[in-house]
């Protein structure tokens, strides 16, 4: 399986940005994708994920303004980010589960205040 992310940029506080992630490769037994960001300093985390049945979770701190979706017609992961805060900054990376873990590249998120 193959990751390419895409999607990020600079916006402004309160701004929206929408991260794609398309997935290549042997995509059929994809179980789980997901995004995950890396601040600068600190620890990866886990964003939000989305299963093959469309169910979905994510971090508290970015519940209700960030939505997790999947087109699996188009092997392609989604993640609308909206009311931007300076403190999501960070390198957002998808990923994929089947029986092993993938990661795509990551894409640089910037908001400024």
């Amino acid at each position: 399986v193959q990751l390419q992310a895409s999607g990020g940029g600079l916006v402004q506080a309160g701004g929206s940005l929408r991260l794609s992630c398309a997935a290549s490769g042997s995509t059929f037994n994809i179980k789980y994708m997901g995004w995950s960001r890396q601040a600068p300093g600190k620890e990866r985390e886990l964003v939000a994920s989305i299963t093959s049945g469309l169910n979905t979770r994510y971090a508290d701190s970015v519940k209700d303004r960030f939505t997790i979706s999947r087109d699996n017609a188009k092997n392609t992961l989604y993640l609308q980010m909206n009311s931007l805060k300076p403190e999501d900054t960070a390198v957002y990376y998808c990923a994929a589960l089947d029986r092993s873990l993938y990661w795509g590249q990551g894409t640089l998120v910037t908001v400024s205040s």
